[in-house]
């Protein structure tokens, strides 16, 4: 029986890590913003005083906060910069996708039991500036969207835990793209100066 290299099972990890954070930051962006457009809260309206008749208002999760899809926006495209930075850049890139899921998990949690966003739709159907909300009720969704931010927060710390090892687009491309180049072109000849002048222009290193 033969035993695999131990430098496979990090490697596995570190493949592993990376399947899921792009997994979870997707699945957990989409969430947020697809929660961000469903009710949050309904209750029914009424003047203030006068015992005018009930309106059946309503209130989504954009009118409550927009603060989980801002943060769900940030969170995807710094699960996508991840993979453009490397080194310090990219902990702080992924520092702000941990953040970004966070922030969503607490403006959605928050943002369940608000009845500001109600009472203002209240007050612009019966066109008051104060209006009562009675019967208020909440859906689930704000807790959907909290789970959305928890997923991007999971995202966050595995690209924290495992970002080092994990490959950067650009850094793949220009190599490529430079053994492309050096196969097209061909070895520069050093006793040639104008080999060594082209060499230079291109960005290569004629001594190589």
């Amino acid at each position: 029986m033969t035993r695999e290299p131990a430098s496979s099972s990090p490697a596995r990890a570190s493949r592993r890590a990376l399947g899921a954070a792009l997994l979870s930051g997707a699945a957990g962006a989409t969430v947020v913003l697809i929660a961000a457009g469903q009710t949050w809260g309904e209750g029914e309206a009424s003047q203030m005083g006068l015992g005018a008749g009930e309106l059946h208002v309503t209130a989504s999760g954009s009118a409550v906060s927009g603060l989980p899809s801002a943060l769900a926006l940030v969170g995807l495209a710094s699960l996508v910069a991840v993979f453009a930075v490397r080194r310090t850049g990219r902990v702080i890139v992924a520092s702000v996708l941990a953040l970004s899921g966070a922030g969503a998990i607490g403006a959605a949690l928050v943002g369940a039991s608000d009845t500001t966003a109600l009472e203002r739709s209240a007050g612009d159907a019966l066109g008051l500036t104060e209006a009562a909300v009675t019967g208020v009720s909440h859906s689930g969704w704000p807790w959907f969207s909290a789970v959305g931010g928890l997923l991007l927060l999971i995202a966050g710390l595995l690209a924290l835990s495992y970002g080092r090892q994990w490959p950067a687009m650009s850094g793949r491309y220009e190599r490529a793209e430079r053994g492309d180049r050096r196969g097209r072109r061909g070895a520069v000849d050093p006793d040639r100066p104008e080999d060594l002048w082209k060499a230079l222009d291109r960005g290569e290193d004629p001594t190589t």
